[in-house]
């Protein structure tokens, strides 16, 4: 790492396998960013165990997705990738964290009223403070930028509150006010199933996303499966309003072969999705097929990512425990 450059950090969760979703939507930008920015990336199982997770289960997810983010092109030599539980300071921080937020924050956040739905009362209360964790996690190395899309600027705005309530608590000018970094705009990626709903790991429709652990055969076979209308492709991007299904394609061929909606639609514009949907079967076998080739080798070399994952936490750990060390005294904790 050169010696100055704005620090990023950005985490992703082992719960499910990584999606064609999580690929265009974030770590295909990571993996642009991580030669301009000291970049942290953190597989973070702090943030799954607020719901339930199987333990053995967990583990394999974790490996998996630090496979991921490495057959992507994530360089351990160019950042540092490592799993969030083997820093303590993100726990200890996020205490901290805690008796600075405001009730009143975490009841305005939308995400825990979307994944607590009616039985609230029922939710974990991991899952209701997940977002002075995820402040945690940015301030621990104090972090300047964060890649975020839309759906979590919300909490990002949260981290900005911490950090200036912490500052002003204490009368010091210590913690940044992290600004988002908005990563390039792909469109979002929607279920393969319903164009109106995104495409989830959660979903338990495996023909509504391609997760990178498919192999060709099997990515191939969900497009050539994906929904779409009766309607012809039209030969300019208004001419998909309200055809949610065939806008997906159009955006995920856009995406993938990095153009713009617009030309995907001059060129197939008036054609039916037969010639289309073989077209980008092809397109995304040939972006995606080395990705899930190397994961699989890098899952089944688990010494290698295990080893990554330490030597991270460790790089982590020196960056963080000399910040954490300064919040104690900031706080006034006796060392």
């Amino acid at each position: 790492m050169t010696e100055f450059k704005q620090r990023i950090f950005s985490g992703v969760q082992p719960s499910g396998n990584l999606t064609l979703g999580n690929y265009l939507g974030a770590i295909r930008n990571w993996v642009a960013l991580q030669r301009i920015y000291e970049s942290i990336f953190c597989v973070v199982d702090l943030h799954a165990i607020t719901v339930w997770q199987d333990p053995e289960t967990l583990r394999d997810a974790t490996r998996e997705v630090a496979a991921g983010l490495i057959a992507c092109g994530i360089d351990p030599a160019e950042c540092i990738i490592f799993n969030q539980s083997q820093v303590p300071g993100h726990a200890e921080l996020a205490w901290i964290f805690n008796c600075v937020a405001r009730m009143g924050w975490l009841n305005r956040m939308t995400q825990f009223k979307e994944k607590a739905g009616k039985n609230r009362e029922r939710a974990s209360v991991g899952l209701y403070v997940y977002p002075d964790l995820m402040a945690a996690d940015i301030m621990l190395y104090k972090a300047t930028h964060v890649p975020v899309g839309a759906d979590q600027k919300q909490h990002l705005e949260l981290t900005r509150d911490i950090a200036q309530k912490f500052n002003s608590d204490y009368g010091v000018d210590f913690f940044p006010l992290v600004e988002p970094l908005i990563l390039k705009d792909t469109g979002r990626v929607m279920s393969l199933r319903d164009g109106s709903a995104k495409m989830s790991k959660s979903d338990p429709s495996e023909n509504s996303r391609i997760n990178l652990t498919d192999d060709r055969d099997t990515i191939a076979k969900k497009i050539r499966k994906a929904r779409t209308d009766s309607e012809p492709i039209p030969s300019d991007l208004p001419g998909l309003e309200g055809r949610p299904e065939a806008k997906n394609l159009i955006n995920i061929f856009a995406a993938l072969s990095d153009q713009a909606g617009e030309d995907i639609c001059k060129e197939y514009g008036g054609q039916g999705f037969a010639a289309f949907k073989k077209d980008l079967a092809e397109l995304s076998v040939s972006v995606l097929g080395p990705i899930t080739q190397e994961m699989k080798r890098l899952c089944d070399e688990k010494t290698f990512v295990d080893q990554v994952l330490k030597e991270g936490s460790e790089k982590a750990g020196a960056i963080s425990e000399p910040i954490l060390k300064t919040v104690h005294n900031i706080v006034g904790f006796l060392q």
